[in-house]
């Protein structure tokens, strides 16, 4: 695994900014423009081992960046864990490189998180290119009830309802500031102290299912999980992935990493519930939870 140096900082650093890249080159080089790097800012790019030429264009375009290679395709958790010793900032943000930040996106999150100590994770409002809500950016745990809702369709019908909508969290306002049960690690933005704490992602998770692991672990510590919609950031939805139409045609991903990814999605479902349900329900019910989670996989085996 090849490192960069890490610089040293004449100033406290009050934000470490991590990127983990996958074949994403335009993409990333779209993301990094979108914000102002200022002094007290410090970028991490951790590339896993992409074959796009995306360090070199990092280097070239974006001399600042501090960059970490790795050999191979750690995936999401352990990828961006590689910087686990290198972030020094007081917050640590984890960003998708298949985004797309507003100008005022960090100061507005920044200065939300300095105003509320108990807040130990916020997202801002992700949108789609389309403009559409990405739905990740604020949700509810997937408890046996919310799961059962939301495959069989009942969070889409009933999508106002608390009750029926507990894992879409449709019912609350998108408009509004408010605290949610976890966000998605496209844009989550979290104290270091707290961070490290926790011991960053949860590398049994390859991709999917790490950052509600980690919102799960905030809460649990009596820290705040909170959704400021008044930042906004766009999201290529799938880049690296390659699973989502948002990103199919900028995206380089193959058919073999597609099902990769489509497969530790699930695989985050079986290991979350592990984790924290099944201590919580008769036996017989983690058998039924695990035939359903094996059922859905084939039944959307074909992405969109």
């Amino acid at each position: 695994m090849n490192k960069q140096p890490i610089k040293n900082k004449t100033a406290e650093t009050k934000l470490s900014i991590i990127i983990l890249n996958y074949n994403t080159k335009d993409l990333l080089k779209q993301c990094l423009s979108s914000f102002v790097q200022k002094d007290n800012y410090q970028v991490i790019v951790v590339d896993n081992a992409s074959i796009d030429s995306s360090v070199e264009m990092v280097k070239k375009e974006f001399p600042r960046v501090e960059i970490i290679q790795s050999k191979q395709n750690l995936g999401f958790t352990k990828g961006n864990n590689l910087a686990r010793d290198h972030a020094t900032g007081k917050y640590v943000l984890f960003l998708n490189s298949d985004t797309k930040l507003q100008a005022n996106t960090l100061p507005v999150m920044l200065d939300f998180m300095e105003s509320d100590p108990t807040v130990g994770i916020s997202t801002c409002l992700t949108l789609l290119p389309s403009g559409k809500l990405y739905y990740a950016c604020h949700r509810g745990f997937p408890t046996l009830w919310n799961s059962f809702c939301y495959f069989s369709g009942l969070a889409k019908i009933f999508s106002k309802s608390q009750l029926f909508a507990g894992y879409t969290a449709t019912y609350l306002p998108v408009d509004k500031i408010h605290e949610i049960d976890a966000c998605s690690g496209t844009f989550l933005l979290i104290r270091k102290e707290l961070l490290d704490k926790i011991g960053w992602f949860d590398e049994d998770y390859f991709a999917y299912g790490e950052d509600i692991e980690m919102c799960y672990r905030v809460k649990e510590l009596r820290f705040k999980v909170m959704f400021n919609p008044s930042a906004i950031i766009y999201h290529y939805w799938g880049a690296s992935s390659g699973l989502k139409s948002t990103s199919r045609d900028v995206t380089t991903a193959s058919v073999s990493n597609r099902n990769r990814w489509n497969k530790a999605r699930y695989e985050a479902m079986r290991i979350f519930f592990e984790k924290h349900y099944r201590q919580k329900y008769p036996e017989i019910f983690r058998y039924l939870v695990l035939a359903a989670i094996k059922a859905v996989m084939y039944l959307r085996a074909s992405v969109d």
